[in-house]
């Protein structure tokens, strides 16, 4: 079967075709089971909003219209399929920014109604998850063993997700204020760096000091798995204005002064790994799970994919899987995967769904 998916829930337009070679009823859950990108199509937006500082809604939701028909187009050439060849369409309904999803879901929404294909809405956070299924283009899907825990980190989430299977997810800890995500930007925005943080900052982090600045580890020996980095946040303003201070007598940091940048830049960075690392192994043992998986834009971050893997090799016979690093983004493969498993466990409940999905942009998992 081939699925096609859709995702607008930021400032990425997304659209793939996945196809899916299953064995076996919904029992035998991925085994024998094979996979083929056939197209993975992604429109990025970061140019246009790094002027703004960070992604304004209604610019989005403009440029999704622009490019949602043209992306569509071009995935189906790639593919070299029509819409006969397709037997479901994926699609992201929440959470997100409301104008942006309402783009992805009535394209799709009028696409199930034209082409008369059943419609599966799909949580964006379990679309993060389910992509540790796949590695590379073509293959079987990963065998992911249960209870498996998810760390969600992105500009918008910062979560501890419990599977007790492919269909049971529950969120067990999560932010209280920032996303660590939304820490980066601000914590670049501060140091002057631009936007987005999270790549400037983890290439400025590389090789640099990162015991320089001596930065808090927000609720890392609290008995509960939820996480907060506005006071990180905070801190990092309060250390940078000394050393603002203590360089130049008050005034601007000048060239000379990179190096400061670079250490506070891998002090912050460490200090949130710190914590993320922490409180993942401790729910992993708590919950004594069998796989530990990392999910979300910030999962890019090498130096956390590096010391999450490391921390993981200490627990007793526990698989760690993180997504190919061009999944952990916003994309649409992510979204067929998480249609594709919806959709088996229940074909005839999507049949004339485009009546009924509405966007849920607050939507909780």
């Amino acid at each position: 079967m081939k699925i096609l998916a859709i995702e607008t829930s930021c400032d990425e337009t997304a659209v793939a075709i996945l196809e899916i070679f299953a064995k076996g009823g919904p029992a035998s859950g991925w085994k024998g089971q094979t996979f083929k990108v056939l197209a993975n199509l992604v429109s990025s937006q970061i140019n246009i909003h790094k002027k703004y500082g960070g992604v304004v809604p209604e610019v989005a939701a403009r440029k999704h219209l622009e490019n949602i028909l043209p992306l569509l187009e071009k995935a189906l050439a790639q593919a070299k399929v029509t819409q006969k060849d397709i037997e479901a369409i994926g699609v992201v309904y929440g959470p997100g920014l409301i104008t942006s999803l309402i783009v992805g879901i009535e394209t799709a929404k009028t696409l199930s109604l034209v082409w008369q294909k059943p419609l599966i809405p799909v949580d964006h956070i379990k679309a993060h998850i389910l992509a540790n299924l796949i590695e590379g283009n073509q293959g079987e899907f990963r065998k992911i063993l249960f209870p498996a825990l998810c760390l969600v980190v992105s500009g918008g989430h910062t979560s501890l997700v419990l599977l007790k299977d492919l269909k049971k997810f529950k969120t067990i800890g999560q932010t209280r204020d920032d996303a660590v995500g939304e820490a980066f930007d601000k914590v670049a925005k501060i140091l002057g760096l631009g936007y987005p943080g999270g790549p400037i900052i983890a290439e400025k982090a590389a090789n640099a000091d990162k015991e320089k600045f001596k930065l808090p580890r927000p609720m890392i020996n609290s008995r509960d798995f939820d996480f907060s980095f506005s006071g990180l946040k905070t801190a990092v303003r309060t250390e940078w204005g000394k050393e603002r201070f203590s360089a130049r007598g008050g005034s601007a940091l000048g060239g000379r002064d990179k190096e400061a940048i670079r250490s506070m830049c891998a002090s912050f960075q460490q200090a949130c790994i710190d914590v993320l690392v922490s409180k993942t192994i401790a729910a992993a043992k708590n919950y004594n799970v069998k796989t530990v998986l990392l999910g979300g834009g910030v999962s890019a971050n090498k130096e956390l994919r590096k010391q999450m893997a490391l921390a993981v090799k200490d627990l007793t016979k526990v698989k760690f899987f993180q997504p190919d690093l061009h999944l952990t983004t916003d994309n649409a493969l992510m979204v067929a995967i998480a249609a594709y498993f919806e959709y088996k466990e229940g074909k005839g409940k999507f049949k004339n769904a485009w009546g009924r999905i509405k966007v849920e942009p607050n939507l909780e998992l």
